[in-house]
């Protein structure tokens, strides 16, 4: 249960209510427990009544409010009586059904309050968690925590719960008054009771074993569909429709076969609970009997009847024993699957105290040292550059050289083994994270657009901007005329991921989105792989006009002939192979000469793809 203990502040934080909700449980079960007393009573009567009755010693002790109704009624007409007990039992009832809606109304309302806290906790704290955390865990089967996970919880802080309290009070209300009124028959009765609890200790412990195995199946079969909608034009040109189906059937197989197993195990369960509710009926009435017809025993017919509504009131708490578990069962292992997520770390902090510097383009990479974690890739080894205010340096080099990970490194989403990246002198890593990342602006390689507006998209990450501003920005990017020629314009919805726009458009979208942001430093990582040279012209020449007076790093795997870099920097393997400007590196006989000379062969119309 100790990985249940990080829900107790949620119990705390809505305290009212669950104390309310056990006041109300108690009260329902109150006032449902009354009733077999006033039926024993009312059969003792009718029982007195019958020809050739003989008394009989009852020393049964009554509740005080049934002592006190007895008491009213014992000498009234017997019909007046019958009624007054009736409308007793009936006003019982009312008012059990009543506290028994509070109960609903607190416990249950408590748990979905939980659920939305618990939810909102587990999204914020995914958030704070760095890129290597995303790269190591699969979508999928994050959904899966904060959704599947985090439900069953609430079938724990909600009707687990509530069904536990009430179970506890009405053992509790009903083995006082049973033992009350006769503690050998009491006995006798609850004899099942210890096979009973052995039972409930084997299922339960092959509940959490199967339990945990289906969450892991479940993770993993969320994983495998949300890959296949993401990936579904990939497995589509592949013709790959029937191989994914027939992986996402065997992995539906696992699936159901451990969920039919963890059903025929609470299967066996259930019945025994019958079994065993039906013993204790069947040795009340044979027993019970037995000691009725012994004028000596102090069981009456009374006595008889109420033990049988007695029994007859236990049956759903006992019988939801091991539902109850079961829900427990289940929470223990979901929130133990939510708790190695919230336990983690992020490796990148928020700096205290943390400094806000004017930022205006001065960077400094001191021997910048990186290896990913994941990979034990060394993507940067001894690095140093200084990019000073208003400068446009390119970074080129072949796939792996480290030219995102100099992005990301600025961007702070990763921070360096050794070494040390400085803004205006400051060290990003005592520089606050948020003012950091609004004062860059990033243009990733991977481009991704939200399902919703062109405007939206554009406009992402800023409160307020006018309609002006996002035009401008989409005119900058090339994107503008392309927009207009939509049939709602900067209102039309694009699909997940950008997936109804063309890779050129989806790209120009997110530079317009980074253009808008206007800030002093601004990187652009290889994005106009998928642009047509004539719209890639377009766009260079907007930006050399945008980016006069920016610090701007545009990593990229062309030459841009048409803009003026201050700097071009060659990456091999992590390290500085080659630094200088266009005219000093086009004759040195690199890896730019060749990249230069390669790209001179291309046709003027070649495309790198469709725009």
């Amino acid at each position: 249960m100790k990985q249940l203990s990080v829900i107790n502040k949620y119990f705390w934080k809505y305290r009212w209510r669950f104390f309310l909700g056990m006041l109300f449980i108690v009260l329902s079960n109150y006032f449902r427990i009354l009733s077999p007393q006033i039926t024993g009573f009312v059969v003792d009567a009718v029982e007195r009544m019958l020809p050739g009755y003989s008394p009989k010693a009852n020393t049964h002790s009554y509740d005080p409010a049934v002592q006190w109704l007895v008491g009213f009624t014992r000498d009234l007409p017997f019909s007046r009586m019958l009624l007054a007990n009736g409308l007793v039992l009936l006003a019982t009832a009312l008012l059990s059904g009543f506290f028994l809606f509070l109960t609903r109304q607190t416990i249950i309302v408590m748990s979905r309050h939980i659920e939305y806290d618990q939810k909102n906790e587990i999204y914020r704290h995914y958030q704070l968690l760095d890129l290597s955390f995303y790269k190591e865990n699969r979508t999928g089967d994050l959904m899966n925590r904060i959704a599947e996970d985090v439900s069953r919880v609430r079938m724990y802080t909600g009707p687990a719960l509530m069904y536990f309290i009430n179970l506890a009070v009405t053992i509790g209300f009903s083995l006082y008054y049973m033992f009350t009124a006769n503690a050998k028959l009491t006995l006798v009765v609850l004899a099942p009771l210890p096979l009973l609890a052995l039972t409930i200790y084997y299922v339960n412990t092959v509940i959490n074993r199967k339990s945990e195995r289906i969450q892991r199946l479940l993770s993993e079969l969320t994983t495998t569909a949300q890959e296949s909608y993401s990936g579904i034009r990939v497995i589509k040109s592949f013709v790959q429709e029937k191989a994914q189906a027939d992986y996402f059937e065997e992995n539906s197989e696992a699936y159901r076969n451990s969920a039919i197993g963890l059903a025929k195990m609470e299967a066996i369960y259930f019945p025994s609970m019958s079994l065993m509710i039906g013993i204790s009926t069947l040795l009340t009435i044979l027993v019970g009997g037995i000691y009725a017809m012994q004028p000596d025993s102090g069981v009456t017919a009374g006595t008889l009847a109420e033990f049988v509504m007695y029994i007859n009131i236990l049956t759903f708490p006992v019988s939801a024993i091991g539902w109850t578990a079961s829900m427990i069962q289940r929470a223990i292992v979901s929130q133990r699957r939510i708790n190695e997520f919230l336990d983690m770390e992020p490796l990148i902090r928020q700096p205290v105290p943390a400094g806000r510097p004017v930022l205006h383009g001065n960077i400094d990479f001191d021997q910048v040292d990186f290896t990913y974690r994941h990979t034990g890739i060394r993507a940067l080894k001894d690095f140093t550059l200084q990019i000073r205010k208003g400068e446009k340096v390119a970074i080129l080099g072949r796939t792996g050289s480290g030219k995102t990970t100099l992005a990301q490194l600025l961007l702070r989403m990763y921070d360096p083994d050794s070494g040390g990246i400085r803004l205006e002198g400051v060290d990003i890593r005592s520089i606050d994270l948020h003012h950091l990342r609004q004062q860059v602006s990033y243009v990733p390689q991977d481009v991704f657009l939200f399902s919703d507006s062109i405007r939206n998209n554009i406009a992402f990450g800023l409160d307020k901007v006018d309609e002006a501003a996002v035009i401008g920005a989409a005119k900058a990017a090339s994107i503008h005329q392309e927009i207009m020629g939509f049939p709602q314009q900067y209102e039309t919805m694009i699909g997940e991921r950008g997936v109804t726009l063309s890779g050129g458009q989806k790209q120009r979208i997110s530079i317009a989105r980074a253009l808008l942001k206007n800030p002093d430093i601004i990187v652009f990582d290889d994005c106009l792989s998928a642009v047509d040279a004539k719209t890639e012209k377009q766009i260079i020449g907007n930006l050399d006009t945008f980016l006069n007076d920016k610090t701007a790093i545009i990593i990229t795997h062309r030459i841009f002939s048409l803009f003026r870099f201050d700097k071009i920097i060659v990456l091999d393997e992590g390290r500085i192979a080659e630094m200088g400007t266009h005219a000093e590196l086009v004759g040195n006989g690199g890896y730019y000469q060749y990249l230069y000379e390669h790209q001179q062969e291309e046709p003027d119309d070649a495309s790198p793809g469709k725009g």
